[in-house]
């Protein structure tokens, strides 16, 4: 089946998608969130995008989908190019390998869902560059660029300076700068501002950007770091979409406290039923978090919990 037979399919008005990545969406997710739903409309339009929401929104994913969807496009119609095409820059470390993580999963079932539709399409690659990153995977990645690489900024300044690295850079269409609050506020920030203007040098048309976090304030002053010194021409103002969605998430707050008396000392009787509880819950929700008071109890809790 050719690409060209595949109609496109919005997952909001709009808002075209490709069927197999709307639909696998769809079995996913169900319905966009609203920085989702959005976001994808200034970020469809070509425009830098600012997105403000809550954590677990669904903001990171809205940056990626697009993204996601314009490179299976290619892949499928065979006109994928080598060089990668999406940067996503992280404050933290963990945080990268955690992305890169979650971008796997994703990826490996849209294919898959492409696959049982009829179509075949090159696989999309994903990779970290940190500090932490061996010797060997770095150069392997220069050998073989991955499409969508997740980085910090110290080592996306370092590719920058790196003439092998600089031409793997150069397809670069869209960069996502996640926590972007963390890093506007200090040296870091303009270590990074002038990495994004490097790299817009570097590439001619200059990639879109696409900003992500969940505390911004005030947020007119995030969005014209983001943007850089690129005004509209205009107003004179950052050209910069804002998606502000709040900062707040409605709450089903409850408190729990084991039958057992409670005592300075927690006793292993009360701890049992801390866990025979802790495992209740979890199997009532998809997802939970779990905060303890050191690295220790981290353990011990997981632990009993395995």
């Amino acid at each position: 089946m050719a690409m060209s037979d595949i109609l496109v399919e919005p997952l909001e008005a709009g808002v075209p998608f490709h069927p197999v990545v709307a639909r696998w969406f769809r079995e996913r997710f169900g319905q966009p969130t609203d920085p989702q739903r959005l976001g994808w409309r200034s970020i469809a339009a070509g425009r830098d995008t600012l997105i403000a929401a809550p954590t677990g929104s669904g903001k990171t994913l809205a940056a990626f989908l697009w993204c996601i969807d314009r490179l299976f496009r290619d892949a499928a119609e065979g006109t994928l190019s080598e060089g990668v095409q999406v940067i996503y820059v992280s404050p933290l470390k963990a945080l990268s390998n955690d992305i890169h993580r979650n971008l796997e999963v994703p990826l490996a079932e849209i294919r898959a869902a492409a696959i049982e539709a009829g179509l075949t399409a090159p696989r999309i690659r994903s990779g970290v560059r940190t500090g932490d990153t061996p010797a060997s995977e770095r150069q392997a990645m220069i050998r073989n660029p991955p499409h969508i690489l997740v980085t910090t900024p110290e080592s996306l300044y370092l590719l920058l300076t790196s003439a092998r690295s600089r031409e793997i850079l150069r397809s670069v269409k869209t960069v996502i700068v996640d926590e972007i609050h963390a890093m506007a506020r200090d040296k870091r920030g303009s270590h990074l501002a002038l990495s994004l203007e490097r790299l817009a040098e570097l590439c001619g048309n200059q990639p879109a950007r696409i900003g992500l976090s969940a505390t911004q304030r005030p947020i007119e002053e995030i969005s014209r770091f983001l943007v850089g010194n690129r005004p509209d021409p205009l107003t004179g103002e950052p050209d910069c979409a804002i998606v502000d969605v709040g900062h707040a998430r409605e709450l089903d707050l409850g408190i729990e406290v084991p039958p057992s008396e409670l005592a300075a000392v927690c006793s292993n009787e009360c701890w049992a039923e801390i866990y025979e509880r802790l495992v209740q819950l979890i199997a009532e929700h998809r997802s939970t978090l779990i905060f303890v008071n050191t690295r220790r109890l981290a353990e011990r809790v997981s632990h009993h919990l395995l």
